[in-house]
């Protein structure tokens, strides 16, 4: 699966979309961040937000240190007003559901936007919440054993790579 491929069918719907009205980008920390930027920087948008999930996540417990070091590195940063807005939530890989239901949660605690729609790279399927993207790049299968995970090289070039699960 080549990921510059997908985040080209990205920036062409929207594209497309940008002739039809207004909207706000908002990635994912830390994937859905590096596309929105990318993707603000390609259509000639004056800026992009990002959204930390950290402190909303379900498995806060679990993740740990490792939540904390995301949040400290990436945090939420919305340069646009939130209230009355349409707003492109970007992730790079989307699965169960529960990183989405965690983004609306700190996204709406900025504000009630218009409108929320969801586009990723890459849809795995397996949902346990009731959440699916507007746009994927593609529906890919991968083995339960193991996690999709995005990677940007020096030029902002994306690749994704397969690594096991930890258990």
């Amino acid at each position: 699966m080549n990921a510059e491929l997908l985040y080209e069918k990205l920036l062409a719907h929207l594209r497309s979309r940008a002739k039809g009205g207004a909207f706000e980008l908002a990635g994912l920390a830390m994937g859905g961040a590096w596309i929105a930027e990318r993707l603000a920087k390609d259509l000639g948008l004056p800026h992009y937000g990002v959204i930390n999930v950290a402190f909303h996540r379900d498995d806060y417990a679990e993740k740990g240190m490792t939540a904390l070091r995301t949040a400290s590195t990436m945090s939420t940063k919305l340069p646009f007003d939130v209230n009355g807005a349409n707003i492109i939530l970007i992730d790079d890989v989307l699965l169960t559901g529960r990183t989405v239901r965690a983004a609306l949660n700190e996204l709406f605690d900025f504000g009630r936007p218009a409108q929320v729609e969801l586009m990723v790279l890459a849809d795995r399927g397996s949902r346990e919440l009731p959440v699916s993207a507007n746009f994927a790049g593609e529906v890919v299968q991968v083995p339960d054993k193991q996690i999709l995970v995005l990677e940007k090289d020096g030029a902002g070039k994306f690749s994704f790579q397969l690594e096991e699960r930890a258990s």
